[in-house]
């Protein structure tokens, strides 16, 4: 009987963004409650929702928000709340309200630094997420990314000298340009087996149906195992 290969799942994400956080909780969901999460390759590429951002926090979630979608800070608010209440709907303690925006780059960097070292990548993606909507903590912050590299394995002094140069940017630019030459906009974006997409986050049911049809695209293209038939045995 042929071996079932294992699913390759590319993502991009950014760590701003509320809905990647909740995205990608309920796909890991998702694959354990298909009892799948151990037949997944899964991998994080970067996308930065606002590239020019700055490195200091300039307001408010509320006001950026009301700015950003043309909305009164009540309505902001109101929207604010509600995406925190998908993510607590998740189990995350998520405090998007409380949130301090700042340029993302070095938090995509560390990201890749910890790959490039064979770290546990998936660990440094949920540090920093909880760190940005749990803790409330300013990613940009160079104390906040060595505290969290060094709680993967990495070393002190490649964190600063990864910081201190242009490392990885060009990697994550590559990212950026790759996503958008498959015509996306926005994020989360999942990429199954360089076939089956996920755009933005779905609910638990629609992640299912594409995990399920790449599933069976995949049995249907492994080819056949060892069989006996009529003429003899293959």
């Amino acid at each position: 009987m042929a071996s079932m290969k294992k699913l390759d799942i590319v993502y991009w994400s950014d760590y701003a963004c509320p809905y990647c956080y909740i995205g990608e909780k309920r796909l890991e969901s998702v694959l354990k409650d298909m009892k799948i999460d151990d037949m997944v390759n899964l991998k994080m590429k970067s996308f930065e929702l606002n590239p020019n951002a700055s490195s200091k926090v300039e307001s408010k979630t509320d006001v950026r928000f009301a700015l950003k979608y043309g909305m009164s800070i009540e309505g902001a608010r109101r929207q604010i709340d509600q995406i925190s209440k998908l993510g607590r709907d998740e189990g995350i303690d998520f405090r998007y309200a409380d949130t301090l925006y700042t340029n993302m780059l070095d938090a995509h960097r560390l990201t890749k630094l910890a790959e490039s070292k064979g770290k546990d990548v998936d660990k440094v993606i949920y540090l920093l997420f909880d760190a940005y909507f749990t803790k409330n903590l300013v990613l940009s912050d160079r104390s906040v990314l060595i505290k969290i590299g060094k709680e993967v394995g990495l070393e002190e002094k490649e964190i600063i000298e990864m910081l201190d140069s242009d490392k990885f940017k060009d990697e994550i630019r590559k990212d950026e340009s790759e996503a958008y030459k498959m015509g996306v906009q926005g994020v989360p974006f999942f990429v199954i087996n360089d076939k089956f997409r996920i755009y933005g986050c779905q609910s638990k049911n629609g992640m299912k149906k594409v995990l399920m049809n790449a599933l069976d695209d995949q049995l249907e293209t492994s080819g056949s195992g060892m069989f006996c038939g009529p003429n003899g045995c293959h």
